[in-house]
């Protein structure tokens, strides 16, 4: 048993194992919860606890899995990674601890229903149709023309999203991610198409508690079409809240949040600014990824992980200054690299260059010398990620866009693989 008071991670893998570190610095230990006996493959090189107290393995009985926190004294409960929300709202209903409930979980996890609860709110939110057979999208696609966004009604990190110009696109896009195992290793539950929102796509991160919501971080992404895959995400570049679109992006994301009955815990908002205005693209209730937080400090002094830690551990020190403005204005980016090859990597050649970058501040590398380069295809087959800093906006924007003119055929040094 555990000493000190401690709170539960429900799937803290990811950037969301920074949280141990952050609550262990506050005088509390951290527990590790695994939503299923398997973890999900992308997760299993994380089976060292860490800094974790323990490892409780949910086994489907929730009653049983709250009387083991019980027992490290738990003051808390927050999901890591997306696929643990549920059973943190579930955990947290069932100790009586802070949370969000169960009445509006499945709205939090899944894509179709939180866009309908979002629109239900009198929220402005993307056309869509949850998909119920092949001619059923087709027609819808017909006759609402353009491009759709056809993916998982359950999914993560990009994954089974398909861009589709053509009602025979959208199908091919529907038949392979009906039938696919996702990245959690669940097959898929459901497909949802929705309009193609043309505009800029920005990520707003949030911290609440009794219901008020503090904007931790805000983020513009900015996207290519590459190795055959349309608007890829290669990077994202801070919004300073002088930006005129800043107040916008937030007053929409805090009335989502009370859409989806958010009151506790970070949320990661993906929100597009087409010409009508706001509109959703997708809400996680958990912690942005991609180790944003780490950037995020230097923009704003603070991070979703900071804030998280002070709404559990000091909720009037969070609420006293829940609407203030930032701590500091920075400027930061992070480019999200893609190989166009694939082989045994021997080196990145052009690494150093990068690291000269007068606001190179460090790097993600996911795939490292000997191991297998996959094409760069979703964020499960992204080699690397650079994150930048500095004081000057116009020096973090040249250095990124040096980092994407750097990315490309001369930036991986591969063993060819042998054609069989």
């Amino acid at each position: 048993m555990t000493r000190r008071p401690a709170v539960a991670v429900v799937d803290g893998f990811g950037s969301a194992a920074r949280l141990a570190k952050a609550f262990d610095a506050a005088g509390h230990d951290c527990v590790r919860v695994q939503s299923t006996v398997d973890m999900p493959d992308h997760y299993r090189s994380e089976l060292d606890l860490g800094l974790y107290a323990d490892n409780v393995v949910h086994t489907g009985d929730v009653e049983a899995t709250a009387a083991r926190l019980a027992e490290h004294r738990t003051v808390a409960v927050i999901a890591g990674a997306e696929q643990g929300v549920e059973l943190a709202d579930a955990l947290c209903e069932a100790t009586g601890l802070p949370g969000n409930g169960t009445a509006l979980s499945h709205a939090r996890r899944t894509k179709d229903v939180q866009t309908r609860t979002v629109a239900a709110a009198g929220l402005p939110t993307a056309r869509q149709l949850t998909v119920g057979n092949a001619g059923q999208l087709e027609a819808w696609h017909a006759r609402l023309g353009g491009r759709v966004v056809v993916k998982p009604v359950r999914s993560a990190r990009n994954d089974g999203v398909s861009v589709c110009d053509s009602p025979a696109e959208s199908v091919a896009a529907y038949e392979r991610i009906r039938s696919a195992v996702n990245d959690f290793g669940v097959r898929n539950e459901g497909v949802v198409a929705q309009e193609y929102l043309s505009g800029t796509e920005f990520v707003v991160n949030t911290v609440s508690r009794d219901g008020r919501h503090r904007v931790t971080d805000t983020w513009r992404y900015q996207k290519i079409d590459v190795n055959g895959v349309r608007d890829r995400i290669n990077g994202i570049l801070s919004l300073p809240p002088s930006d005129p679109r800043w107040s916008l992006l937030s007053d929409y994301a805090r009335a989502v949040l009370d859409a989806l009955g958010i009151a506790h815990g970070p949320a990661h908002l993906e929100i597009i600014l087409t010409s009508g205005g706001p509109r959703l693209v997708e809400l996680g209730a958990r912690l942005c990824g991609a180790d944003v937080a780490r950037y995020a400090v230097h923009v704003t002094g603070e991070s979703q992980i900071d804030r998280t830690v002070q709404a559990y551990t000091d909720p009037e020190g969070f609420l006293a200054d829940v609407d203030t403005p930032y701590r500091a204005d920075g400027h930061a980016a992070m480019a999200f690299l893609a190989s166009p090859l694939e082989g045994r990597l021997r080196s990145y050649p052009l690494l150093g260059e990068v690291e000269r970058l007068a606001s190179y501040r460090g790097m993600a590398l996911r795939v490292t010398p000997g191991q297998r380069l996959r094409r760069t295809v979703d964020d499960g087959t992204e080699p690397l990620a650079i994150g930048l800093a500095h004081a000057e906006a116009a020096t973090v924007e040249k250095d990124f866009q040096t980092v994407c003119y750097l990315d490309g055929h001369g930036f991986y040094e591969v063993e060819r693989e042998p054609h069989g």
